[in-house]
């Protein structure tokens, strides 16, 4: 499969709890009308950006079972689902955040215990 820019991004797996989030663009004046520079507003405690991708969730423990020699071991991982989804609006905690660049794009990953609330454009 060719990489392109539609697709790009599908070849990144998110894991466990996080998900992958591009800032949303911030307002470049503040109420009074002052400019400010690109690298403050990236600094401030709190961003907000849209949710690009997913992880699974939260790994379940398996039950112990009493293993049998004659059984099949397989091991199924199963996971409590994120209340995060992909296109929500989410504000989080920037220190809470690890800052990546994939093809030449800023992104952060972003545990879901550093998100304080969600924006769904579906009704919840």
């Amino acid at each position: 499969m060719q990489v392109t820019a539609d697709n790009k991004l599908k070849k990144l797996i998110v894991v466990g709890d996080r998900v992958l989030i591009q800032l949303k663009k911030p307002n470049e004046k503040t109420g009074s009308g002052l400019y400010l520079p690109p690298g403050v507003q990236e600094k401030e405690r709190v961003q907000q950006g849209y949710i690009i991708k997913t992880g699974p969730g939260y790994p379940i423990p398996m039950p112990v079972e009493d293993h049998e020699p004659w059984m099949e071991s397989e091991e199924k991982v199963r996971y409590v689902p994120l209340q995060a989804k992909e296109g929500d609006l989410a504000i989080f905690l920037l220190n809470g955040s690890h800052e990546v660049v994939f093809e030449g794009q800023k992104y952060y990953i972003v545990s879901q215990s550093s998100i304080l609330m969600l924006e769904r454009e579906q009704e919840l």
